[in-house]
C-alpha cells in the first residue's frame, strides 16, 4: 500500500493488539467491581515498584513498539459518539497542600506526569521491558486516583496488567541531575480499573483506565561506590493533597474546546522525532467525531488537530481549563494518533468519547481506598 494514500492510526504507545481473554481479579476488602468493570491489584508493593525505577531505567524507558502494519483506511466521521444519558461532572480538587515550586512549566498542570511500567512475562532487568506513558491526577474520594489510557495499564499481548507501575506528577528530566524529576513524589499503583470491553475485546472505544495509587514517596538517588543507584525514600502522603486533581465530566458535547497534555517522544511515520519526552507538551483545539478504525474496534472516538506522538498516550483532555488554577474537567485521554492528510506525519489525536460507561469505571475507582 502506498504510504501517501492511506490514513494511518496507531495507539500512541504503539502497543500491539492481539486477541485474548482474561478473568477479572477483585478483592473482598476493596469491594467487588460492578459489571463491566475489571479491577486488578498491582503485583508489587509501593516500595518495590518505586525502588525499581532508577534514573538510568527511566531514561532508557521507551514506548512499546510493534512490527505489524497498524495502518487503516480512512473514511467519513462516525456518528456513533455521543451522550448515552444525562450530562454529568465532578469538580476538580482545589490543590490543597500544593507547594509553590520554581518550575519551567508555567501554567502547565502539576497533576500531569509520566507513567512508567514494565511488561508482564518479561525480565524486568531487560531494558526492552521498560516502558512509559502519560497520565493525570483526578478527583477522587481518597485523593489517590490517576487517569490514563487502558493500553497504558494493560498488555493485550500477554493479557495481563503491567508490572512496576508508577506515576510521577509534574515530571521533568534535567540535563544531568536526578533532583527535580519527582518534585511532588512518586506514586505506585495499588489497583487498576478498566472497562471489560477493552480487557476482553480489545475495543479502543474503551481505551481509558483509572489507577488507585498508594501514598507517595519523595525519592533522591545516590550512586554508590559500586556504581549502582540507591534510593533514599521519604513518605509524602496522598497524591491529591500534593498536586490536586482534575475534575471529571461525561456525556459532554462532541464538539468541545479542550487542552491536551502529555509527554510525546516517539517517531512520526516518516521517521522524524520532534519530541524528547523529557518535558510536558500541550495541544489545544476543538474536538469532533473521528472515522471508524476497525483494527482497533473504534467507532466512538473524538479527535482534534495535534501532532503528538508515542509517549503522550494517557495524557488528559481538559475541558474548561484555567491557567490560573491549572485545573479543568477530564473529558478524554490521548489514545490514538492519526495521519489524516496522508503525509506520513501525525496530525490528529483521538480519545474514546467519555459516556456513562466511562463514568461507571471512574466511580468504581474514585471510591476505592488505598493506604
Amino acid at each position: 500500500m502506498n504510504s501517501r494514500a492511506r490514513r494511518l492510526t496507531i495507539p500512541l504507545t504503539g502497543l500491539l493488539m492481539i486477541a485474548g481473554m482474561i478473568g477479572a481479579t477483585t478483592s473482598a476488602n476493596a469491594g467487588a467491581a460492578p459489571k463491566d468493570v475489571v479491577s486488578s491489584q498491582a503485583s508489587e508493593t509501593p516500595t518495590e515498584a518505586t525502588s525499581f525505577w532508577s534514573p538510568e531505567r527511566m531514561r532508557k524507558a521507551t514506548d512499546a513498539t510493534g512490527d505489524i502494519d497498524l495502518s487503516v483506511k480512512g473514511g467519513a466521521p462516525s456518528t456513533a459518539a455521543g451522550p448515552d444519558g444525562p450530562v454529568g461532572s465532578v469538580p476538580p480538587i482545589g490543590g490543597e497542600g500544593t507547594k509553590t515550586l520554581k518550575s519551567k512549566q508555567v501554567n502547565l498542570p502539576n497533576t500531569v506526569g509520566r507513567v512508567f511500567f514494565t511488561l508482564p512475562k518479561a525480565n524486568p532487568a531487560d531494558p526492552k521491558s521498560w516502558k512509559y506513558c502519560s497520565g493525570s491526577s483526578v478527583q477522587g474520594k481518597y485523593r489517590n486516583l490517576v487517569a490514563t489510557s487502558a493500553h497504558c495499564v494493560y498488555d493485550v499481548k500477554s493479557n495481563q496488567f503491567y508490572d512496576n507501575w508508577i506515576f510521577i506528577p509534574s515530571y521533568w528530566d534535567g540535563d544531568q541531575a536526578w533532583d527535580g524529576k519527582n518534585p511532588y513524589g512518586i506514586y505506585a499503583a495499588k489497583w487498576f480499573n478498566a472497562h471489560d470491553d477493552f480487557v476482553v475485546k480489545e475495543d479502543y472505544d474503551f481505551d481509558y483506565a483509572f489507577v488507585n495509587v498508594s501514598s507517595g514517596f519523595k525519592v533522591n538517588w545516590e550512586k554508590g561506590a559500586d556504581g549502582k543507584w540507591k534510593p533514599l525514600i521519604k513518605n509524602v502522603g496522598r497524591l491529591g493533597d500534593n498536586v490536586g486533581g482534575q475534575g471529571f465530566a461525561w456525556n459532554q458535547k462532541v464538539k468541545s474546546t479542550v487542552f491536551s497534555f502529555g509527554y510525546p517522544a516517539g517517531l512520526h511515520p516518516d521517521g522524524d522525532k520532534p519530541f524528547t519526552g523529557r518535558t510536558m507538551k500541550w495541544c489545544y483545539g476543538t474536538t469532533g467525531a473521528m472515522p471508524a478504525a476497525p483494527k482497533y474496534n473504534v467507532q466512538e472516538h473524538i479527535g482534534f488537530k495535534c501532532s503528538f506522538t508515542a509517549g503522550a498516550s494517557g495524557g488528559p483532555w481538559l475541558l474548561k481549563y484555567k491557567n490560573s488554577t491549572r485545573t479543568g474537567y477530564l473529558v478524554g485521554v490521548n489514545s490514538i494518533a492519526w495521519d489524516t492528510d496522508k503525509n506520513d506525519r501525525y496530525d490528529k489525536i483521538s480519545s474514546p468519547y467519555f459516556n456513562g460507561d466511562t463514568h461507571k469505571v471512574y466511580t468504581t475507582a474514585a471510591n476505592r481506598w488505598t493506604k
